[in-house]
C-alpha cells in the first residue's frame, strides 16, 4: 500500500434509530487500523414512527453527540470523512431541516443513504469475515428503526457479491414503543415475532430458491453482539471477543428467553445490555427469533462491524489508484 495512504487517516459516522457511532482508522494491508472510536446511544428516532418527525430532545441529543464526534475528527486531520443517516432520517419529514442544523453546529455534512447502499456498505464493511466461504450468505442488521436483510452469493476468489435486499420498518426503538420493553409477557413477546415474521416474509418467499442448500446466517447488529457478550459471559463487552465468533443458534434463543424474563433493572445491570438498552432488546430478541423461524440454522456468525467499516473501505479504495497514479 502507498506510504501517503497509510499516513492518512479517515473518518466514518454512522447515524441510527437509536445510535451515533464514529470510526477513525488509517490503512493498513488490505484492511485498516482503528485509531479512534465512539458511539453514543441518542435515540433520534424516538417517536418518529407515530409522528414522522425527529423530536427536538433527539435532535439535541444526537448533535451533541455529532459535536464529540466533529472534535475527534478535527483531532485526527482526518483526510477524508463521511457522515450517513439511516432509517430515522429517511422516515422524517423534517430530516432536510436536521441536517441543515448539523452542518450549521457541527460542520459535518450528513447524507441520508437508501436501504440499497445500507445493505451494499454493510456487507462491504464484513468482507473478510466471509472470504473463501462457498455457501450464500444472509446478513441481518436490526436497527433501531428498520431491519435490513441481504442475501449475498459467493463468486470468484471467494469473495461474495450482493444478489438481493429489503429493508423492513421493524426495529428495537419502534418496536419498544409499540410492544413496550420494560415488562414484556409471554403473549407480548410472541405477537412480537409474529409481527417480525408478517414483515420478512415475503423475503424469505423470495430467497426461497436461492437458499435451498446449506447457507450461512451472519447477524451485524446491536442485538446479535449483545447476545453474543452473554454467551461468553463477559464481564465487560469486549469487541475482539465478540467480531466473528460462530455461536450455535440454539443458545441465541435461549438467551434470548433469559433476557426477556428479567426485569428492565435485572438487564440494565447486565455489562454486555446496560441501561442504554435496556428496554430496547427484548423487541430485539424477538425479530431475531423470526428469522431463526423462517431460515433456520445451526450457528450464526456475530460481527461487531458493517456499515461504518464498509464506508472507511469505500474512502481508502477511492484514494489508493489517485496517489498511485501520482507516483
Amino acid at each position: 500500500m502507498h506510504d501517503r495512504l497509510r499516513r492518512r487517516s479517515y473518518a466514518a459516522i454512522d447515524l441510527g434509530t437509536n445510535n451515533c457511532r464514529l470510526l477513525i482508522a488509517r490503512p493498513d494491508g488490505d484492511g485498516f487500523r482503528v485509531t479512534d472510536a465512539y458511539s453514543r446511544i441518542v435515540r433520534l428516532g424516538e417517536g418518529v414512527g407515530e409522528s414522522r418527525r425527529l423530536g427536538e430532545p433527539a435532535m439535541a441529543r444526537t448533535i451533541e453527540a455529532l459535536k464529540v464526534c466533529a472534535d475527534k475528527i478535527a483531532r485526527h486531520h482526518c483526510w477524508d470523512v463521511r457522515c450517513v443517516a439511516t432509517a430515522a432520517c429517511r422516515s422524517a419529514d423534517n430530516a432536510g431541516e436536521f441536517i441543515a442544523r448539523v452542518k450549521r453546529e457541527t460542520g459535518l455534512r450528513l447524507e441520508i443513504i437508501d436501504a440499497a447502499e445500507e445493505a451494499a456498505l454493510a456487507l462491504a464493511g464484513c468482507k473478510s469475515l466471509l472470504l473463501g466461504q462457498s455457501e450464500p450468505t444472509l446478513v441481518f442488521d436490526i436497527g433501531g428503526g428498520s431491519t435490513e436483510l441481504a442475501l449475498a452469493e459467493p463468486f470468484g476468489g471467494g469473495e461474495h457479491h450482493l444478489v438481493r435486499y429489503a429493508s423492513f420498518p421493524i426495529g428495537v426503538v419502534n418496536f419498544a414503543e409499540r410492544f413496550g420493553g420494560v415488562d414484556v409477557d409471554d403473549d407480548t413477546y410472541r405477537r412480537m415475532v409474529a409481527a417480525s415474521e408478517e414483515a420478512i416474509m415475503d423475503f424469505q418467499i423470495e430467497t426461497r430458491a436461492a437458499m435451498d442448500r446449506p447457507f450461512r446466517l451472519l447477524g451485524t447488529s446491536g442485538t446479535v453482539t449483545t447476545l453474543a457478550g452473554v454467551f461468553l459471559d463477559l464481564v465487560r463487552y469486549d469487541r475482539t471477543a465478540v467480531d466473528g465468533l460462530t455461536m450455535p443458534a440454539a443458545r441465541m434463543t435461549e438467551i434470548s428467553d433469559h433476557l426477556r424474563r428479567l426485569t428492565l433493572k435485572e438487564r440494565a445491570a447486565h455489562p454486555c445490555v446496560g441501561a442504554g438498552r435496556a428496554d430496547l432488546v427484548v423487541g430485539g430478541c424477538a425479530i431475531l427469533q423470526a428469522i431463526l423461524n423462517l431460515w433456520p440454522v445451526q450457528e450464526i456468525t456475530v460481527a461487531d462491524r458493517g456499515l461504518r467499516e464498509g464506508i472507511l473501505l469505500e474512502l481508502m479504495n477511492a484514494d489508493a489508484p489517485l496517489l498511485a497514479a501520482g507516483d
